[in-house]
């Protein structure tokens, strides 16, 4: 299927009722109708695309990438529990985005996962740190920025900071640090995303604080 071919597919999809989703997993789950399987699914692939779209990934590779974000969408739908009253949206989004940040990862083109994510106002992390080629005195600056960056993950609460080192520095995937740490997929996502917003705003106030001297 082609990149066109999908989007209409998309196009094509009516949004259920919630009582007409419920009784899908209901089926589902009691009584372990495939169809209606099929059929959340179907429901929740723009949530997929939605995801996808947030990793700026090359035409070629979006649709392998997909693929990988619908695997976990099959995975959360597969472990979803209906009668705890929680919308599957937000307890899918973290498979589907963690099945697409691993095939990014092994192709190469998502290097530490979310150094490369802008914030709210369109910066990223990297986006703070010099390029290569600099002068010896950019050099220094850039050791600098470095070691106040590795003073400020000292000061984040130890939970976060496991979490975030776990992430960027050590290069684990989210999934093993869960194990690791005895937590939940979510509420390690909920920490990392915790832990970088504190060390971003530690960050900016360090270059402000930078530009008085």
């Amino acid at each position: 299927m082609v990149l066109q071919e999908y989007l209409q597919e998309l196009n094509k999809i009516t949004l259920l009722t919630p009582k007409e989703e419920w009784a899908l997993w209901k089926s589902y789950k009691d009584e372990g109708n495939m169809e209606s399987r099929s059929r959340l699914i179907e429901q929740y692939q723009p949530l997929v695309f939605k995801e996808a779209m947030r990793w700026h990934i090359p035409e070629d590779m979006l649709l392998d990438a997909i693929q990988e974000g619908t695997v976990g969408l099959i995975e959360a739908a597969e472990r979803f529990d209906y009668t705890r009253h929680v919308a599957f949206s937000l307890f899918a989004v973290h498979r589907i985005r963690g099945r697409m940040v691993e095939y990014l990862k092994k192709e190469g083109t998502c290097a530490a996962v979310s150094l490369d994510e802008p914030d709210e106002n369109g910066v990223t992390l990297q986006e703070t740190l010099p390029d290569e080629g600099m002068d010896v005195a950019e050099q220094t600056g850039r050791h600098l920025l470095f070691e106040h960056v590795a003073k400020m993950l000292q000061r984040l609460p130890r939970k976060e900071q496991l979490v975030v080192e776990g992430v960027y520095l050590q290069d684990k995937q989210q999934k093993h640090i869960a194990h690791d740490l005895a937590m939940s997929l979510p509420y390690v996502y909920r920490l990392q995303k915790r832990g970088i917003r504190r060390v971003r705003g530690m960050l900016s106030q360090f270059i402000h604080d930078s530009k008085k001297k």
